[in-house]
Parts: structure tokens; C-alpha cells; sequence
């Protein structure tokens, strides 16, 4: 198992199963009032602030520590329990920034295993739709898949970080 990654992990029930969303950017961009946001729309909390990540089977997964399982900080408020999933399989990997209107599918690597990416600014309103509708044309919906139009994953080389 990798160190843990500053990220969180939702996940939405989609298809028979669970699909997880790896939430990442820097401290203080939205990531825990993404996850509060999308708890309302019928996303789970897997793990905020911090993601152990592993790959099994060809698939990356996620965990969150011990030690937060089950809380949600939420800025000025405190740390919230809340229901929350034990692990799931990360479907997508979203990333704190400013997206392109129409932007070319990408991935990154996550222990090993290639994972659709989509840019998104953690902080607009709507952010949980716009990952819910994500998780649809990977494949979840009857939409054409989002995965079909990926590029061959490039795995990073010894001595390379990964994208």
C-alpha cells in the first residue's frame, strides 16, 4: 500500500457497485466541502483529507486511514462523524484546478493502475453533479463511455513520478 495521498474518496452506488471519486488539491481548495456537498446529492464518504491507495486485480482502491475513518472536517464547524464506506474502487480521479470547456479525456496513475482524471474548480456549486455525470459516461449510463475515447495509459518509468 502506498503513504497516504492528500486527497479524499466519495464513491456513489452506480451500476451494482460502488464507484469511487479520488478527490485531490491542496490544503484549504474544497475538498471536504466538496464531500459535504456531494453527501446530499448520494455520494458516500470513504475518506476526507487523507487516501490510502493500492491497486488489486488491474484497479486502483482506496481507504481512509484508521484514524479518520468515519470523520468529515468541515471548516468552522469541526469534525463530523459520518456514515462512510470501509473502502471502494477508485473510478476517477478529480483534480483542484480551472477546466477547459471541452477538454480532452485524461488519466493518471495511481499505484500502477491508469484511472480516468477530470480537472474541476472543487468549490463550484456544481461540482457533485458534475462528477456524478462524469461517473456516467465511464461507463455507469447508458451515455457512450468516456473510457472508450482515453489515450493508451503510459505508465511512468523507474525514477519518474507519475502525472
Amino acid at each position: 500500500m502506498s503513504p497516504a495521498r492528500h486527497a479524499g474518496l466519495l464513491a456513489l452506488r452506480s451500476g451494482g457497485r460502488w464507484r469511487g471519486v479520488l478527490v485531490q488539491g491542496p490544503s484549504g481548495s474544497g475538498k471536504s466541502d466538496l464531500a459535504l456537498r456531494a453527501l446530499d446529492i448520494g455520494f458516500r464518504l470513504v475518506s476526507d483529507d487523507r487516501t490510502l491507495v493500492w491497486s488489486s486485480g488491474g484497479a486502483a482502491y482506496g481507504r481512509a486511514p484508521e484514524t479518520l475513518a468515519g470523520r468529515l472536517e468541515v471548516r468552522g464547524v469541526g469534525v463530523l462523524r459520518v456514515p462512510a464506506l470501509d473502502f471502494c474502487r477508485i473510478d476517477l480521479v478529480v483534480t483542484s484546478g480551472t477546466p477547459e470547456r471541452l477538454p480532452d479525456p485524461e488519466v493518471t496513475v495511481l499505484a500502477g493502475t491508469a484511472v480516468p482524471r477530470l480537472l474541476l474548480r472543487l468549490t463550484d456549486a456544481s461540482a457533485p453533479h458534475r462528477i456524478r455525470e462524469a461517473l456516467c459516461l465511464l461507463g455507469a449510463g447508458p451515455e457512450e463511455s468516456y473510457q472508450g475515447r482515453l489515450p493508451a495509459p503510459t505508465a511512468p518509468t523507474m525514477g519518474e513520478s507519475a502525472p
